[in-house]
């Protein structure tokens, strides 16, 4: 009997030993199941430099959670960017979607990309940490220049999802550095990210790029920028539609933003784009660069009122020709007609027409050349006055050989400014050996009954350098 008892009893407990060790597995880490991870939508709560210590998360979104604990993990090391590890954070599963943390630290070696490849759940995907260049401080408030602008690409980049990086970094090469447009055709005819599509910080991060890589001209610049954004919005409001409005601006970069490398920043929308390539650096290029306005005159969106955003580019071009005497205006005056700007996007050959035409700007008076240089100021200052310093002077050693001509304006009279550019077809064009500039009144299209204006420069020398 004790005999038997004792079996009975030995047998007894092992059941329950063998019970309590499988209620255990249920609370174990091994037993927790996704469905999915999605390593596309990682969100990061701070921006990473290199050479810099880094502290940080990132927050990864699951599907099909079973609900049960799991505990942290180990660290992760970084490949691509070294220097950093990613480590799982102790939590309890959704049932159904949530997301897991993973704390990042260390120091990333260089710029570019940390990839962490990491599993959980029976899921494996790679985390993409966004490594901005060697700045002193992170927010970029001690850079200038084109390593302010890279700094702030970089802070862009690293508050997006590795879909939407891939979407905004860009091939540098002919063919997408030749998708800019006047038109309201969001990303049908361009590059890049829809500001619509961007968080609100996302979206603020995008515009700090823009107004460094703009400058703070007051009226020029950024300032022009958001002006003929805010434009759009009035058109949007006024008849125009969907495919009017801030919503359908744009920002991409050909390339990696580097102050090594080469690379393009693109930005614009309708009646705006701006094409700046930088190397080494060094912005090299400042063109093709569109501007246009409807409606031409003052209008209020959001409380605010804007006078003409291209109240400057206008004035130019009117006081330029206003102080040609009657002479140098019968020189100047060529028989075409223009519906638009030659060289504007969707030109059938896109290249520059082999005779300059009008007067030469080394024949005009003193007070008429000053006039010239005065009138491409507006279209230079819409770049940063710093970064653009070496092109200006360029076009400034090239102003004798610059030629100007203008069409229509068939009740201008000579020494009244205002006589200039009052009616569809108006049209004026400063030729130089690099410079191409042009403005153009066209009537309106939301609002028939009035005149808007388009204009472009774009440079013989330096568009699409060295991508042909």
């Amino acid at each position: 009997m004790i005999r038997k008892f004792t079996a009975s009893l030995l047998l007894t407990l092992l059941i329950s030993a063998i019970f309590i060790r499988c209620s255990r597995t249920d609370d174990d880490t091994t037993s927790a199941t996704v469905t999915a991870l999605d390593c596309s939508s990682v969100t990061y709560s701070a921006t990473a430099t290199a050479n810099t210590a880094y502290s940080g998360t990132a927050t990864v979104p699951y599907t099909g959670g079973n609900g049960v604990a799991y505990s942290a993990g180990s660290a992760i090391s970084s490949t691509g960017v070294t220097g950093l590890t990613a480590t799982l954070v102790a939590g309890t599963l959704a049932s159904g979607s949530g997301s897991l943390t993973y704390t990042i630290s260390g120091t990333p070696a260089d710029s570019g990309t940390a990839l962490f490849a990491i599993s959980f759940g029976g899921q494996s995907c790679s985390l993409s940490l966004t490594v901005s260049g060697t700045s002193t401080t992170a927010d970029c408030s001690s850079s200038t220049g084109v390593a302010k602008v890279v700094c702030l690409a970089n802070a862009f980049l690293s508050t997006l999802t590795s879909d939407q990086q891939s979407s905004v970094v860009l091939t540098l090469n002919l063919e997408n550095a030749k998708r800019w447009s006047n038109l309201p055709c969001a990303l049908s005819c361009r590059n890049g990210l829809l500001f619509g599509d961007l968080t609100t910080a996302q979206q603020t991060a995008a515009l700090a790029v823009i107004k460094a890589a703009a400058g703070t001209a007051s009226g020029e610049a950024y300032d022009e920028f958001e002006a003929i954004r805010a434009a759009d919005d009035y058109l949007n409001t006024s008849g125009g539609g969907s495919s009017y409005g801030d919503g359908n601006y744009v920002i991409a970069f050909l390339g990696t933003p580097s102050t090594t490398g080469k690379w393009m920043l693109q930005y614009g929308g309708h009646h705006f784009a701006s094409n700046i390539t930088y190397n080494a650096g060094s912005v090299v290029s400042i063109t093709p660069l569109h501007e246009g306005v409807e409606p031409h005159g003052s209008f209020t969106v959001n409380d605010t009122t804007y006078e003409c955003p291209l109240a400057s580019e206008l004035s130019g071009v009117q006081t330029m020709l206003g102080s040609f005497t009657s002479s140098e205006l019968s020189s100047a005056k060529i028989s075409s007609t223009f519906s638009d700007c030659l060289m504007v996007p969707g030109s059938t050959t896109n290249t520059f027409p082999t005779t300059k035409q009008g007067i030469q700007v080394s024949s005009l008076s003193t007070t008429a050349q000053a006039n010239v240089w005065a009138a491409i100021q507006p279209w230079i200052n819409d770049i940063d006055s710093a970064q653009a310093a070496t092109i200006r002077e360029a076009y400034s050693d090239e102003l004798s050989d610059t030629y100007v001509c203008y069409a229509s304006n068939t009740s201008a009279t000579a020494g009244d400014a205002s006589s200039f550019f009052t009616t569809n077809t108006d049209y004026v064009r400063i030729d130089g050996p690099s410079i191409w500039i042009e403005f153009i009144c066209q009537t309106g299209v939301v609002f028939s009954s009035a005149i808007h204006y388009h204009t472009v420069m774009r440079d013989h020398e330096r568009d699409y350098l060295d991508l042909e």
